[in-house]
């Protein structure tokens, strides 16, 4: 029996946890209702899930996965992806960030934890194993947040170290709060980049909810920089608002009192982008934002984007700023076009010999 421990704040929230029939005896079902014990326990069947019933907190739903666990990154041919790989081990997220996608992909407040590790252990072990020598960027942090559940679940601790045994794979651990429980499991600290979002002060205080500050974050990099790591930080999105030069430039500023550019594999910066859809949905759920009203435009791959002048202005500030600070091919842009990527880095991924092989390469420390 796994022993009780003390829940993290932005877990605070969880009412109930719900179990899959299958999963009842599960060893990851065994450890999170001996994490929180407290928590009530519901045994389900998936297709009886009570949806009707579910209450305004929030609810953890242990559950047998069917699909598939590797996944590429849903981007897009209109704009530079940078080919990374996901490891899906659960969708939605406890805290509450205005402008995260994942409301429009996720309307309830139920956290979703794959429970049937093994056959997740069973396909990663397969797809990894067919070429020893085919290397793998992959990361969580896709459909959910690397570390949020961590505390209860285990899941990443569980990851990192099954993975210690294929060299061949870089896993990137993302996230918005602070857990290095997995710290301690890792077989070599340069298959595993420690990954966090940063944005402006401004944004952190008042777009980003139950999160862990700006400051936490740094302190984490900087744990895991002394350890032998490299970190991975991402700009994305940046946001404009009265004041987003001085603020943009005090976090940039901020990150080198605790990190070197040597520390860092990759640094990506994108602007804050949307499906149309999701706008009502930011309206209703965070009715005092107001970036959402800016000028944005339909890009090619049918998401609002900033018009290009005022996102390459942005990424003239940040990137220019960053250099100053000796960063240099580190930095990435998410989905931006190859314009934008000459106007602003001076040259293309193309130049890099592609996103994808350049960013392994980061990953790798080639």
């Amino acid at each position: 029996m796994e022993n009780k421990i003390q829940v993290p704040s932005h877990l605070a929230g969880i009412e109930k946890i719900y179990v899959d029939r299958s999963m009842v005896e599960a060893p990851l079902t065994e450890r999170v209702t001996g994490r929180i014990p407290h928590i009530p326990v519901e045994v389900v069947d998936p297709e009886n899930f009570p949806h009707e019933a579910l209450g305004e907190g929030q609810s953890l739903y242990l559950k047998e996965y069917k699909g598939k666990f590797l996944k590429f990154c849903p981007g897009t041919r209109y704009y530079h992806c940078c080919g990374y790989r996901i490891i899906h081990i659960g969708e939605n997220c406890p805290m509450a960030c205005s402008y995260c996608i994942l409301q429009a992909y996720f309307h309830d407040k139920v956290l979703k934890v794959w429970a049937n590790q093994e056959d997740l252990f069973d396909e990663l072990g397969k797809s990894f194993s067919v070429d020893r020598d085919a290397r793998f960027r992959v990361g969580t942090g896709e459909y959910t947040d690397s570390l949020a559940l961590e505390a209860v679940t285990g899941y990443s601790r569980d990851l990192v170290k099954f993975l210690g045994d294929y060299p061949n794979v870089c896993l990137e651990l993302k996230s918005k709060v602070i857990d290095l429980s997995w710290m301690d499991v890792v077989k070599r600290t340069d298959r595993i980049l420690p990954a966090w979002s940063l944005n402006a002060p401004f944004v952190n205080e008042h777009e980003e909810f139950g999160v862990s500050t700006l400051k936490e974050r740094l302190e984490a990099a900087k744990i895991c920089a002394d350890a032998g790591f490299k970190v991975c930080l991402h700009f994305d999105p940046m946001i404009r608002f009265d004041g987003w030069r001085e603020g943009y430039a005090e976090i940039v500023d901020m990150i080198f009192d605790y990190l070197k550019p040597e520390n860092i594999a990759y640094l990506s910066i994108g602007s804050f982008r949307h499906m149309p859809h999701l706008k009502p949905i930011i309206e209703r759920n965070f009715p005092e934002t107001t970036y959402i009203y800016d000028e944005f435009i339909i890009g090619n791959d049918n998401k609002m984007r900033l018009l290009r002048p005022l996102r390459v202005r942005q990424f003239k500030f940040i990137v220019d700023r960053l250099r100053k600070h000796g960063m240099d091919k580190q930095m990435y842009f998410c989905m931006e076009s190859t314009e934008n990527w000459q106007d602003v880095f001076g040259y293309t991924p193309k130049d890099l010999g592609g996103l994808g092989k350049h960013l392994m390469k980061q990953a790798f420390g080639d």
